[in-house]
């Protein structure tokens, strides 16, 4: 796979998702490999930003993953592939303008962006593409809204270039990662596009399906 992943192999890595289905799904793709610990974060960045951190206060882990299904960014990201995060964005922290929204960044009070490791983002993308999944690299947003309207959609594809998924936790995760200076990933699998709310259309089953997959790669990745 390449040294910088050599690295973590025999490592000690914690998976966080947002609720019981995806744990699920993640611990029967790792075969309940003991140099895993999977847990649930909660729904939301701040409720997985406090389980992360209660988890880190008290153990001692390698690499943080987040992992879970998404919604995939039209022409980015089909319904049952796999997206893996270059950076994650908080892409509604900050303030809405007569002139538009503006980010965290721009208002001067931090950054709504955390940058990952490319190394280690490409060496796993290229790992779930040798295992036959079709896999995008880009921006995942965190968001405390899921988009249900095509004009949401579309503006969040303008204004974060790259964005290939929108999720809820990602941010809150990572943010708990990096004040504890561990690695971080963040791994979804879609379920949906992103855009008008139609439940009918959603295939979380197919998603779930795929999240198993791609952990099953996490774990010859990683022993």
């Amino acid at each position: 796979m390449g040294s910088d992943l050599d690295t973590y192999k025999g490592m000690r890595i914690l998976v966080m998702t947002s609720v019981q289905a995806e744990k699920e799904a993640v611990l029967r793709g790792l075969c309940n490999e003991d140099q895993f610990d999977v847990m649930v974060a909660g729904v939301g960045s701040v409720a997985a930003a406090i389980s992360t951190v209660s988890v880190l206060h008290t153990s001692q882990y390698d690499l943080v993953i987040n992992a879970g299904i998404a919604g995939g960014f039209m022409d980015q990201a089909e319904v049952g592939s796999v997206v893996v995060a270059d950076k994650v964005v908080a892409a509604d922290l900050g303030a809405q303008t007569p002139e538009g929204f503006l980010s965290l960044d721009e208002l001067g009070f931090g950054s709504s962006t955390i940058h990952l490791d490319q190394n280690k983002v490409r060496q796993v993308a290229e790992a779930l593409q040798a295992a036959g999944l079709p896999v995008a690299t880009g921006s995942i947003l965190t968001l405390s809204t899921v988009t249900g309207t095509a004009a949401t959609a579309t503006a969040l594809a303008s204004r974060v270039q790259g964005a290939v998924a929108e999720a809820m936790e990602g941010f809150g995760i990572a943010s708990a990662a990096q004040h504890y200076q561990i690695p971080f990933l963040e791994i979804r699998t879609i379920s949906n596009p992103v855009g008008p709310r139609n439940r009918a259309a959603w295939r979380i089953d197919k998603a779930l399906e795929a999240l198993e997959a791609a952990s099953s790669v996490l774990r010859e990745v990683f022993k």
